[in-house]
């Protein structure tokens, strides 16, 4: 009976992830309204769980080298918008196509930006700028910049830039008055 359970659970996961994978293709061809609310909610739990088990592995390599951290987070981020056609960032996509406050997938896309702001927050402090939370709100705009940019920069381009960015902003919250 065990394995029946096991073999039961496992074909459930498969065709889940089945249907996720269809609505996000849906989604990313013909916007969230393509799918149905609660389709959009669970694309997004699951756009959540792969992309902060990258930022943990990325966090979990470099350790207590903050800088080195947040260069890591700008390549792979950089070089994710750089994907041929990638067209941005879900949650900032489902947050822009439903404007009303308490729809489910708004939700769920607020507070995916929320803990990348905490997390950028704990990085700028540990790159012990004068205003971590100031750094915090730039690294965020940059990101979210090079998320909505992707289809105006060149694939190779990304991660260059958001170095250099990303730096130029940690040495003017160092060097700030």
């Amino acid at each position: 009976m065990g394995t029946r359970s096991a073999h039961t659970t496992a074909a459930h996961h498969e065709v889940r992830e089945r249907i996720l994978r269809t609505a996000s293709e849906l989604f990313y061809r013909d916007g969230a309204r393509a799918i149905g609310v609660d389709l959009i909610a669970a694309l997004l739990g699951r756009e959540d769980e792969e992309f902060w088990a990258q930022w943990d592995g990325v966090a979990r390599l470099h350790g207590a080298d903050a800088q080195a951290e947040l260069d890591a987070h700008m390549r792979w981020i950089g070089e994710r918008v750089g994907r041929n056609r990638y067209r941005g960032c879900p949650q900032l996509n489902v947050a822009a196509e439903f404007s009303d406050e308490d729809h489910p997938a708004r939700i769920v896309a607020v507070a995916h930006k929320k803990e990348l702001r905490r997390r950028l927050t704990d990085i700028a402090k540990r790159l012990s700028v004068r205003r971590p939370d100031e750094l915090a709100a730039q690294l965020l705009l940059l990101m979210n910049g090079a998320f909505v940019s992707s289809q105006a920069i060149v694939s190779n381009e990304a991660v260059p830039i958001l170095l250099a960015a990303s730096r130029a902003l940690v040495a003017a919250g160092r060097s700030a008055a």
